[in-house]
């Protein structure tokens, strides 16, 4: 399913707080510079990584469930391999965001499916910093 620029742009504004997977605290890596960018827009970050501690200022959870525990999730923007995507499909059902987010190059189209069978629409394939200016028009 792609969701058309208006169910967009209100996902965007009414959401507080972004799940950031894969986000680690290497200033090189995209999902830094995105979750960077997604700071300065004010949304709050709530990085997720197996191994750093805190990126960004922000303190980092290992899983989506204890992101949630911690405050609700409106968006998870992923940043991982395409065949790593199905392993997130119970926790995103689990914590319901308003939307999950496919980076750039990561697509799973049975995972999507999964997702949008309970309710969760699915971005795939899109970078959400540059989603959120075209759609905000903002820099």
């Amino acid at each position: 399913m792609s969701l058309p620029d208006e169910e967009l742009r209100r996902i965007l504004a009414d959401a507080r707080r972004i799940a950031v997977v894969g986000l680690g605290d290497n200033p090189g890596r995209p999902a830094y510079s995105v979750a960077r960018y997604l700071q300065k827009h004010g949304y709050q970050i709530a990085p997720i990584h197996p191994r750093d501690d805190e990126t960004l200022g922000q303190r980092v959870f290992r899983s989506l469930e204890d992101a949630a525990a911690a405050g609700p999730v409106d968006i998870v923007d992923v940043f991982r391999r395409s065949d790593a995507i199905p392993s997130l499909v119970a926790p995103c059902v689990a914590i319901r965001p308003r939307v999950v987010w496919l980076q750039v190059g990561v697509r799973n189209d049975a995972a999507a499916e999964a997702l949008e069978a309970a309710d969760i629409p699915v971005v795939q394939n899109r970078c959400l910093a540059v989603e959120h200016n075209r759609l905000a028009g903002t820099p």
